[in-house]
């Protein structure tokens, strides 16, 4: 009887932590991304308003093309040697943004406007 209770109670925890990582990594963080730089803001961008385009962003003679298609952002093509940021597809959730670690460029879905993450009481 006990390692039936230990036995479900272990599987409930292991499914509530299966869901909320499934929620944290699928949700959208909105509609307004950040563009940065060595921590400077480059581009504001909501994504809901802006027209299809292509634009470069440049560092120590190495560029980032970034495109906007659909109402969704990424790297298309990338001037490093890995090209992770590349290979990382479309922006689509806010727990996992678009870095270029060599050209020192982050591509995020922007902070919620009140800036709480969690409350405690």
């Amino acid at each position: 009887m006990k390692y039936k209770i230990i036995t479900l109670t272990a599987v409930a925890i292991l499914l509530a932590g299966i869901a909320g990582s499934v929620f944290v990594l699928t949700s959208k963080g909105g509609s307004t991304v950040v563009i940065t730089q060595n921590d400077a803001v480059i581009r504001e961008i909501n994504l809901d308003l802006a027209p299809d385009e292509t634009f470069d962003v440049e560092y120590g003679g190495s560029k980032n093309t970034i495109e906007i298609k659909n109402g969704k952002i990424r790297v298309k093509s990338a001037q490093c040697p890995d090209k992770t940021c590349v290979h990382m597809g479309w922006l689509s959730s806010a727990a996992m943004p678009i870095v270029c670690l060599p050209n020192h460029l982050v591509i995020k879905f922007a902070d919620t406007a009140d800036g709480i993450d969690a409350l405690s009481e």
